[in-house]
């Protein structure tokens, strides 16, 4: 093993910019087979690389070319996962949950697929193409792609996918996401999307959890049901609201996939994911709370994510419902929530403030230069008083499920409020069935949206007219002429100004009030390898973990 690192770095400088000594070099060669063979964390590697001289970007740099370039086979990762409910189920046109979208990106595939640096990569598709104008886009599909059945996946599996989504009669959230795709054509070995216009994000759109590839029944219906998919595990046993097992598909056409099984739990409670995490019980947990960061951070056994995303903390009160339905009574709600203390109390720093549009600066054409909403109770109670709404009382609903710190953050506004003269009274539902049951019916509640990667695809989702899951009710004409025109505009200037005035729109006419942007904070056990990067998309490196992690 002497020498090896001589190869890898033949002058390597200690802090001090001097030339490290051969016995310093032989403990990192030393420390470097020991991160090979999964015998030492991260953490100590790091730790004892600093302690023989070397300096944290040339630690960090050699772990990822030996230990987390070193992908094993075997073993079953037991994942906590938040936000399990008996009302999950396997209909990709109504997923909802974290963990239906976890199932799915374990069980089933897609054309195209965000990678760990955020960049969009090929799954089922192996190319794409479009016209000048992007109204006709072609994806080559996959030759070696097959289902968990043995089938091969073919152009006619694509379009009844597609066409599950699509038509009059479609109740998919995803139906807004296509509207403007005519005709698909099955071309043999590639399928062709011809659009009503042009769409530049259109391979992007084909990321969103509900476009998954399902088998197509003879009559050309998407079958769903079943629960087959083409992805890197198929399911064994599955219970939703409890869990499941899947085991890897041999048959799977990507790359990756190491664990020879996977064991998703539904734990909803975050005190007890995280005490399985910490006592061994599972491999990996979702959305951990962060004000234990800290004490997770001392733990050599446990080594803690906290990534920066669009996902979005909303709030969406319904337009057409009263007394929602009064633009002052919105926008004293909006005025009245002090986003700044709620980063730092609730999120202990891990979020970006919010201004009420549904846009992040991890999001492309990211509108800077808008001003800033600041808690403002002088100016909220004014608004009430201005259309008679003073001492305002109205319900907000959550719960402990829908991100960290729900609750906290609930009760932490609420008391914002007073300072206007509003009363909030925080209603704490169920976990179970919230998304059924609360989200899109209670006037006022709480959501977390995951990362979408483009503003289109976010607008299109939750504010464009008829949008299945426009939670807040939101119609705006000149809004919706804008979403139109955006998606056709290969300019990229004029594109992010269309972006900028819908968001000044949502911000100062619309229903969503939108407190920050939460980072995606997890954890794992330290003998689970991954990748150099983690994709901002979803939890858990865009909940790809059981295709790009390993046992170390």
């Amino acid at each position: 093993m002497q020498g090896v690192l001589w190869t890898l770095l033949p002058r390597v400088e200690t802090k001090k910019g001097e030339l490290m000594t051969l016995k310093d070099q032989m403990m990192i060669d030393r420390l470097a087979e020991a991160a090979r063979t999964g015998k030492i964390s991260r953490r100590n590697f790091m730790h004892h690389s600093m302690a023989a001289g070397m300096t944290a970007m040339t630690a960090t740099g050699l772990w990822t070319s030996t230990a987390m370039a070193q992908p094993k086979s075997g073993g079953t990762l037991r994942v906590a996962q938040h936000d399990g409910n008996t009302t999950d189920t396997h209909d990709i046109g109504v997923y909802q949950s974290n963990f239906d979208i976890g199932l799915v990106h374990s069980h089933r595939s897609f054309l195209t697929m965000i990678n760990s640096d955020g960049t969009l990569g090929p799954d089922l598709a192996t190319e794409w193409s479009a016209t000048p104008d992007a109204s006709e886009w072609t994806f080559v599909l996959n030759s070696a792609a097959t289902f968990h059945n043995g089938n091969k996946v073919t152009a006619n599996d694509v379009i009844a996918s597609m066409n599950y989504h699509r038509g009059d009669d479609s109740t998919s959230a995803a139906k807004a996401l296509l509207a403007g795709v005519e005709d698909i054509v099955d071309n043999g070995d590639s399928v062709t999307f011809k659009l009503s216009g042009g769409n530049a994000d259109l391979p992007w759109l084909l990321t969103d959890y509900h476009l998954a590839i399902v088998p197509a029944n003879p009559d050309g219906t998407a079958d769903w049901q079943s629960g087959i998919g083409s992805g890197p595990y198929k399911i064994v046993d599955m219970e939703f609201g409890t869990g499941g097992r899947l085991v890897r598909h041999d048959g799977w056409h990507g790359e990756g996939a190491y664990f020879d099984e996977i064991e998703m739990l539904v734990i909803n409670d975050p005190n007890a994911r995280q005490t399985a995490l910490v006592t061994g019980d599972v491999d990996t947990a979702s959305l951990l709370e962060n004000k234990t960061l800290g004490l997770l951070g001392r733990d050599p056994n446990i080594e803690v994510e906290n990534v920066a995303s669009a996902q979005a903390v909303t709030m969406p009160m319904h337009m057409d419902t009263a007394p929602f339905d009064i633009p002052e009574v919105r926008n004293a709600l909006k005025l009245a929530v002090n986003r700044e203390e709620l980063v730092e109390k609730i999120t202990f720093g891990a979020a970006t403030i919010g201004n009420d549009f549904h846009h992040s600066p991890a999001m492309p054409y990211w509108p800077e230069d808008i001003e800033q909403r600041q808690y403002d109770p002088d100016q909220a109670r004014a608004l009430l008083k201005s259309v008679d709404m003073e001492g305002l009382t109205v319900n907000f609903s959550t719960a402990d499920s829908i991100t960290t710190g729900a609750v906290d953050a609930s009760i932490l506004m609420a008391e914002h409020a007073k300072a206007a003269g509003i009363n909030i009274n925080v209603v704490r539902e169920p976990n179970d069935g919230y998304w059924s049951d609360v989200w899109l019916v209670k006037p006022w509640c709480m959501v977390v949206w995951g990362a979408r990667p483009t503003p289109d695809v976010m607008y299109s989702l939750a504010y464009s007219a008829g949008a299945a899951w426009n939670e807040s009710r939101f119609e705006n004409e000149q809004f919706n002429t804008l979403l139109n025109a955006a998606k056709s505009e290969l300019d990229d200037s004029l594109r992010a100004e269309m972006y900028r005035d819908m968001a000044v729109i949502a911000r100062d006419e619309g229903g969503t009030l939108i407190p920050y942007f939460p980072n995606f904070v997890y954890a794992r056990r330290s003998n689970v390898g991954r990748g150099d990067s983690l994709s901002p998309a979803w939890q858990m490196d865009g909940y790809r973990y059981a295709s790009r992690w390993w046992f170390t």
